[in-house]
């Protein structure tokens, strides 16, 4: 089965991606769990992505685009990257979740990727 994991990083993550003295070490704890997944073989895709601010959000209201730059809601935590996962359960999934470094400073949301069936 497919799960999306979404890794959300808070604002002092997003910083530590550039600051020279704490580059190296947040890197490190990425490079070794994105080959940790990809040694596993569950990786059907992922990328990570730029900061927040980077982000536009689109709205289509009373048929006109809106166009709002950076991210849309105020919260404590972005989106930071995604990796679609295939793998037997949810359980396994979860662990993968676990190990991310995502998980020990803001979050990892797992979702099942809906399965769209053609119509009859």
């Amino acid at each position: 089965m497919e799960y999306m994991l979404m890794l959300y990083q808070s604002k002092e993550d997003f910083a530590e991606r550039d600051d020279p003295a704490r580059a190296p070490a947040y890197w490190a704890g990425w490079k070794a769990y994105v080959e940790a997944m990809h040694a596993s073989g569950t990786v059907k895709s992922g990328v990570g992505l730029q900061p927040p601010a980077t982000g536009t959000t689109v709205r289509m209201s009373d048929g006109k685009r809106r166009v709002q730059d950076g991210p849309f809601a105020d919260t404590k935590e972005q989106l930071g990257g995604y990796f679609v996962i295939d793998v037997p359960d949810l359980d396994t999934a979860l662990a993968w979740a676990a190990r991310s470094p995502s998980a020990t400073t803001a979050g990892v949301e797992v979702r099942p990727v809906l399965t769209m069936k053609p119509a009859a």
